[in-house]
């Protein structure tokens, strides 16, 4: 559904039953500085991520399971801005603290979120020049990128482990730490 359109959500969700897991997962890549700022982009990316992560946990809220799990899907730019990542990083610091304040208010239900760095093999990444990919790898403790399979795993941890809440989990291989 086209969380950018929040209020066709709840009419979309209508007829989902019990939740025992929701992984909201909208990625959009924004290139918007405040030198050439687009206000339709930066609109449609703060209302689909924020806005939207919200209604859809409005339009379910009633039917999550007793012991359900939220993880919402935010980026590193929120840590680590770059020329033109004025929506995006700060759309992403804003889901950093909106698991914080929705864990609190759906507790007991448990809301984390994941905040995946450079994606070597994802569609976004895997056709970037090795040169590219190479500056990174070798600024990153670990000496990989992050694949998919490794942010799939982090999703799971994040939605089975009953002792993890509140949680914005970087999953990059300790490229902040450089």
């Amino acid at each position: 559904m086209d969380l950018a359109a929040p209020n066709e959500i709840a009419g979309r969700l209508a007829q989902i039953g019990q939740v025992k897991s929701l992984v909201i997962a909208a990625i959009e890549r924004d290139d918007n500085s405040v030198r050439k700022f687009d206000i339709g982009r930066a609109t449609r990316l703060m209302t689909l991520k924020l806005v939207g992560y919200a209604e859809v946990i409005h339009a379910l809220v009633s039917r999550f399971e007793p012991k359900a799990s939220i993880v919402l899907f935010g980026g590193q730019a929120k840590e680590r801005p770059y020329p033109g990542s004025t929506t995006v990083s700060t759309v992403n610091g804003g889901i950093a603290t909106m698991v914080h304040t929705l864990a609190v208010e759906l507790a007991p239900l448990r809301v984390n979120a994941i905040h995946p760095g450079i994606v070597g093999d994802s569609p976004a990444w895997s056709g970037k020049p090795p040169e590219v990919l190479e500056r990174v790898r070798v600024r990153t403790p670990t000496g990989r990128l992050a694949t998919m399979e490794d942010i799939a795993g982090a999703v799971i941890f994040l939605m089975e482990n009953q002792a993890v809440n509140g949680v914005n989990l970087n999953v990059d291989g300790g490229w902040l730490l450089l």
